[in-house]
């Protein structure tokens, strides 16, 4: 790693060998809380763009732009609809579109980061992260067509993806508390994001401006990696974790410490399993009630908001709730995509707000399996492995989120031209 490393390492070697040289214990604790602090936001802002992208899916894609207007998303657009007959009122695409714009480049990174990657120091990939987040509010914002604005919604996935990969290797360095302030986080941007959106739109604002609101969230991003969060070195573990000497090695302006190829070789089937997620946002476009006081695209955003809602309560509850067996979480999530497929076909449920509780109800079970199947990996992996073993875990995620978006495109398709 070079000199600084060395060095460092040294002093740590020197602090357990004479303990009178080990910061006081107020240090090692505020260290504790900005790094629990940093990662938190490092967590909301990473995945704050690729939520809100998909609370504006179909608002990008059932609106063509109004004479005049200069933005594909500005205010007043004129709605057009692939089958006005079809109970579901389609839009001419599938959200699901989106979802893949959103989601494609981001397995694409996941793949390619084992290769190369990690020869690439974590500063300029966080930097990269945050100008790519703040250019797709940027170009959707301005956008004149749908293409236009797919390409914005692709940036902020490159945005996401290489940030996930980046933040997760390097919970590796740090105690394994951190997982639990970085789920949460991801788990507060699909909340915060979602709830922005609907609340900002709701009141008024157009969508336009809704997006550009948010380009402060990309500057909060790498003001919290270069300017809060602390180099990893001797810190309190809090009962979560412990600090390995070999970790602590300042990586925040040094390169990337080297990824073991078949370091994750050892997780367990259900581990990926549980990891390879089933999406249902690809249904909640079709998920139309007519009779109530909620247009479809105001559905839509409820939808979004209410699943964040349980991504976000679940992600945070690895103090209060631990799950071994995260695989049941799986299985619960795919006889919850069934259900809400029969609804789809049938529409059995009379109730919008039963449709909100189940989408609820599936926000939970996705952010319990995301944060308990990484705490585990954290647990069960040795310490020279974790960083190569969080970054390649994360591509069943991506992996099955991406098949759920190329299965909802013919099914949107089929779907919408029944009466």
């Amino acid at each position: 790693m070079g000199g600084c490393a060395g060095r460092r390492l040294s002093d740590s070697e020197g602090e357990e060998a004479n303990p009178a040289l080990r910061p006081p214990p107020q240090d090692r604790q505020g260290a504790h809380w900005k790094n629990a602090v940093g990662f938190w936001l490092l967590g909301l802002c990473n995945n704050f763009s690729y939520v809100v992208m998909l609370s504006a899916a179909h608002d990008i894609l059932s609106h063509q732009r109004a004479p005049g207007n200069q933005s594909h998303v500005d205010p007043d657009p004129i709605p057009t609809s692939h089958n006005s007959s079809s109970r579901f009122d389609c839009n001419s695409v599938s959200t699901a579109a989106v979802l893949l714009a959103d989601i494609l480049p981001t397995l694409v990174i996941k793949l390619l980061a084992p290769l190369g990657l990690h020869l690439m120091p974590y500063s300029p990939r966080v930097l990269t992260s945050g100008v790519c987040a703040a250019g797709s509010f940027i170009l959707v914002a301005f956008s004149h067509s749908v293409g236009i604005s797919l390409c914005g919604v692709v940036l902020a996935s490159i945005s996401s993806g290489l940030g996930e990969v980046t933040f997760l290797s390097l919970t590796a360095f740090y105690p394994r508390a951190v997982i639990s302030w970085w789920s949460s986080g991801t788990g507060g941007a699909g909340l915060l994001g979602a709830l922005s959106y609907l609340g900002l739109t709701q009141a008024g604002l157009s969508p336009q401006h809704t997006l550009l609101s948010m380009l402060g969230v990309p500057a909060l991003l790498l003001t919290s990696y270069f300017l809060l969060l602390t180099s990893p070195g001797p810190q309190d573990p809090g009962g979560e974790g412990e600090a390995d000497t070999a970790a602590r090695q300042p990586l925040i302006n040094s390169e990337a410490p080297e990824w073991k190829p078949g370091s994750s070789s050892h997780l367990s089937l259900q581990e990926r399993w549980t990891v390879f997620k089933v999406r249902t946002v690809a249904l909640f476009e079709l998920l139309f009630f007519r009779n109530t006081f909620l247009s479809h695209a105001q559905q839509y955003r409820w939808y979004q908001m209410l699943y964040q809602a349980g991504v976000f309560a679940s992600r945070s509850s690895l103090r209060c709730c631990r799950i071994r067996h995260t695989w049941a979480l799986a299985l619960l999530q795919c006889l919850n995509l069934a259900f809400l497929l029969a609804d789809v076909w049938l529409s059995f449920l009379p109730s919008i707000y039963l449709v909100f509780l189940i989408i609820l109800y599936e926000g939970l079970l996705g952010g319990a399996a995301y944060v308990n199947t990484f705490h585990n990996i954290a647990l069960e992996t040795s310490s020279e492995h974790r960083e190569f073993a969080m970054a390649t875990t994360c591509i069943s995620d991506t992996l099955g989120i991406s098949l759920s978006g190329l299965l909802a495109l013919p099914l949107h398709d089929f779907l919408c031209q029944l009466s």
